[in-house]
């Protein structure tokens, strides 16, 4: 992903991955993964990154990266359900799936 792809809004997740699922995980929640080909549905979208922590492989970090927070907004309610049920089906995967927030891209002069 280029840092100049436009993005101004973040959406940032911690999971826990349960033991022998971490390959799935990375296939599903990475770039190419089901939730990325979903985000690509909708307007603003600009892409995924997954990263796993170093210090502790089942510990892993998404960030989605929207033009927006309005498309993102836009894109939940109009795919509310469709979500969902991606989600519910992912969750066999975790054991645990926190939101650490939603984050603007600083714009700096110079």
């Amino acid at each position: 992903m280029s840092t100049d792809s436009g993005w101004q809004y973040a959406i940032v997740w911690e999971f826990r991955v349960r033991p022998g699922c971490e390959g799935q995980f990375e296939q599903v929640y990475g770039p190419q993964g089901d939730w990325a080909r979903f985000f690509r549905q909708g307007r603003g979208y600009a892409a995924t990154q997954l990263i796993r922590d170093e210090s502790d492989p089942r510990r892993y970090l998404t960030i989605d990266f929207w033009r927006s927070r309005a498309d993102y907004e836009a894109f939940r309610q109009q795919h509310a359900e469709e979500y969902r049920i991606i989600d519910e089906k992912c969750e066999t995967m975790t054991e645990r799936e926190v939101s650490l927030g939603t984050f603007e891209r600083v714009q700096t002069a110079g």
